[in-house]
């Protein structure tokens, strides 16, 4: 009876966290949102459906039980698998990629059979494991929770639950006259390059302001949505990550997210600390095979433009960008917008010269990345809020005393009362 009502009650909790997510993800300029619109309506994500869908797959597995009937053993057996399945699956879409953009071959749909047919095994196995596996992950999260203080009674709040999905992309729409997001508008996954560009332009050109169409590695969604990769150590990162936004999301942090751009790197940079510590500690006790460091775990990992190999001496892709947003907040703060823009794209080009494939730096590139300032230096500039974040962590006696702090402020100026930095 007991089992059934803590059933009960966790599906009350992941409908209404569904609707809270749903509905306060950001506080729009309405006249602005409304007019970027006009723009990106016919490829907007749908996160009503995909949520839906997704909560009512985590309540067949919740009522399941999973994984409680499978040795620990078995379990990590079981997420091993999926990530080999994951890397096939991703080796054979590549191929397909590759044959048909080969003009030399000329029956594409021939020479392919043999792939697509390995893709669909691929894939009827994956369907079959992938919740299982999901449910191992989330349970070990859970552990990890209970065990560093951020449970009650043994229990997340909420619970650990996500879905391993293609993930929509961010029209990111930030101010040209200084670095701050003023909307962010869901893509569909397949909208194409040259549709996001459309977009961008046309947005930019109407609204008068800076726009760039970002990928995401994670939504905090309930269940939260997270990308599949072969990555594993990012991934359990993402899990962790987008877990902490559904903390925040039932607290006056979280609530008030959109509010004003020091709320929205509190939020994140708060989530990646946390991602940065609990995933090492995961990885070492489930998967100890397994190497995982910062670097593995941390933002970096959230921008394909970024995840490169280690750079080489003497580029140091950090410094460089951080050297880059603090010399174009230098010229928007003196309203020097076309210097300061005709400055990120020579940079741009300087980055791309040392091996970063950057498609566009502009003010909206900054205000997305730069939100994510739990590691010094890069895109973040000199923002303070970062620092003060990280300031808060270092004097907090444990990380469930930093995240319980911090989940309870609504303004900065918490934050600096917090750290004895009152203005």
């Amino acid at each position: 009876m007991l089992k059934r009502l803590e059933h009960i009650a966790e599906w009350v909790l992941l409908f209404l966290l569904a609707f809270i997510t749903l509905t306060s993800d950001s506080v729009h300029a309405e006249s602005t949102f409304d007019r970027a619109r006009a723009f990106t309506r016919p490829h907007e994500f749908n996160f009503d459906t995909w949520t839906a869908d997704a909560a009512w797959l985590k309540l067949q597995q919740s009522a399941l039980g999973l994984p409680n009937y499978v040795q620990r053993g078995d379990q990590i057996a079981v997420v091993m698998e999926s990530l080999r399945l994951t890397e096939a699956m991703l080796r054979a879409a590549q191929q397909l990629e590759i044959i048909f953009a080969d003009p030399t071959i000329l029956d594409k749909e021939k020479e392919t059979e043999h792939i697509r047919a390995e893709l669909r095994r691929l894939t009827a196995r994956q369907d079959q494991i992938s919740l299982l596996a999901e449910s191992v992950i989330q349970a070990q999260v859970t552990e990890m929770l209970a065990e560093l203080g951020l449970t009650l009674g043994g229990q997340p709040t909420p619970p650990v639950l996500y879905h391993v999905t293609p993930l929509p992309m961010n029209l990111i729409i930030s101010r040209r006259d200084r670095i701050e997001q003023i909307n962010a508008i869901s893509l569909q996954p397949g909208t194409t390059l040259e549709e996001q560009i459309v977009i961008e332009n046309g947005v930019a050109q109407r609204l008068d302001v800076s726009t760039l169409v970002v990928p995401v590695g994670g939504i905090g969604t309930y269940p939260t949505m997270v990308m599949r990769t072969d990555y594993f150590t990012w991934q359990v990162g993402v899990v962790i990550h987008e877990w902490t936004h559904n903390f925040l999301t039932l607290r006056p942090l979280g609530m008030n997210y959109g509010t004003t751009p020091e709320l929205r790197t509190m939020n994140e940079t708060a989530a990646s600390i946390v991602e940065n510590e609990i995933g090492p500690l995961l990885l070492a006790r489930f998967y100890p095979t397994l190497t995982a460091s910062r670097a593995d775990l941390g933002r970096v990992a959230w921008n394909p433009d970024l995840s490169q190999p280690d750079d080489p001496p003497p580029f140091d892709f950090r410094a460089e960008m951080h050297t880059t947003r603090v010399r174009a907040d230098e010229l928007l703060a003196t309203g020097k917008i076309e210097e300061a823009e005709a400055y990120m794209e020579t940079r741009r080009q300087f980055f791309w010269d040392n091996g970063y494939a950057i498609r566009k730096l502009n003010q909206a590139y900054f205000a997305f990345y730069g939100a994510y300032a739990d590691i010094p230096g890069g895109p973040a500039g000199k923002d303070p809020v970062g620092p003060a974040v990280r300031a808060l962590r270092e004097q907090s006696a444990s990380l469930a005393n930093f995240l319980y702090t911090i989940a309870w402020m609504d303004s900065y100026e918490d934050l600096l009362a917090a750290i004895g930095q009152n203005q």
